[in-house]
């Protein structure tokens, strides 16, 4: 049975109902925090992501947040902040912060379910694994700025185009 099919029989299914079906769906490790969010980690290549997907009915959009640590020098931080721009220049939808007080980076995305509009299972797949495909895209140009004292300009170089298939 596809995903979708779990839910072509419900009515006024909540959103956050499916992002857990795919997390168990995926074996993803979850945690349903409220009904209105939930948290998981997803594995990807260099690292393990943290996800969270919270809903808000008030202003009817699905939010996830994906985040994963990153202790740059002190020093590195403007560097990191142009890769940051570089780097949302980039991608299509959603984009990185950087929160200094926690120590992390983050990719943010708000999918907007105005008037009623629901999100179906795919599309909350590809939101997730359109967010990790993101991180890992350009996880190693940070790293780069961070910690290898590249250039902004000159880690993006590594993220230039998303790879596929295996070498």
């Amino acid at each position: 049975m596809s995903i979708s099919e779990e839910f072509l029989y419900g009515d006024d299914i909540h959103p956050i109902d499916i992002v857990e079906t795919l997390a168990e769906h995926h074996d993803w490790e979850f945690d349903r925090v409220t009904d209105d969010q939930i948290a998981m980690a997803v594995e990807g290549q260099w690292r393990t992501y943290s996800i969270t997907l919270a809903w808000s009915a008030r202003d009817e959009m699905l939010r996830l947040i994906c985040t994963f640590e990153m202790e740059p020098p002190e020093h590195r931080l403007p560097a990191l902040y142009e890769a940051l721009n570089g780097a949302n220049d980039l991608c299509w939808g959603g984009g990185f912060s950087f929160w200094t007080g926690q120590r992390l980076m983050v990719w943010r995305y708000g999918l907007v379910l105005a008037g009623g509009q629901m999100a179906g299972p795919e599309q909350v797949d590809r939101l997730i694994s359109g967010a990790v495909s993101s991180c890992e895209r350009f996880y190693p140009a940070f790293q780069l700025v961070a910690w290898a004292d590249r250039t902004p300009a000159d880690a993006l170089q590594v993220a230039i185009a998303e790879a596929y298939g295996r070498a």
